[in-house]
């Protein structure tokens, strides 16, 4: 019986791995930095979010203020971002123009709304609690992928 050939790569192949490599392995590198970040958005969005409704949630009471509104919605945002930087907006608006049933969201400037006393607000009135960071103060890496532009996280209720 003959012993069969093993298959042997060319000595000079070895070269062209290493150039492949260092073609391949900064774009996988790129991608899998860029799903790290993007995963780290949206978990600040998702508790930017909650932050918001659980600060709304606690503003339908009627002792409520605004101050514990937004000091209720800074305190759940601590657990993912720094929410005692000067850059995190925390905003209590009234949302009264949603209950017009022509009024499209979509067309909303949420700056330009009415900010409102919580404590003052009449019973079954709107608020809006709305939270905004710069994507810049929260990145892992820094404003690599986007240099402007802002994470909002908001909720509406109506006051009881």
């Amino acid at each position: 019986m003959r012993a069969s050939k093993r298959n042997h790569q060319p000595a000079n192949r070895s070269g062209a791995v290493v150039v492949e490599t260092s073609v391949v392995l900064p774009v996988f590198f790129m991608f899998l930095f860029a799903i790290v970040e993007f995963g780290h958005c949206f978990m600040v969005i998702h508790a930017m979010n909650s932050a918001a409704s659980q600060a709304a949630r606690a503003g339908i009471g009627d002792s409520a203020t605004t101050a514990q509104v937004i000091s209720r919605a800074k305190q759940i945002l601590g657990s993912a971002i720094n929410a005692n930087h000067e850059n995190v907006v925390v905003s209590v608006k009234d949302a009264s123009a949603f209950d017009d049933p022509s009024f499209n969201p979509s067309t909303i400037n949420y700056s330009s709304l009415p900010d409102v006393e919580v404590a003052d607000l009449p019973s079954r009135s709107l608020f809006i609690v709305r939270v905004q960071v710069p994507y810049s103060e929260m990145g892992i890496l820094g404003p690599v992928w986007i240099t402007t532009g802002n994470l909002y996280g908001q909720s509406v209720m109506r006051k009881e």
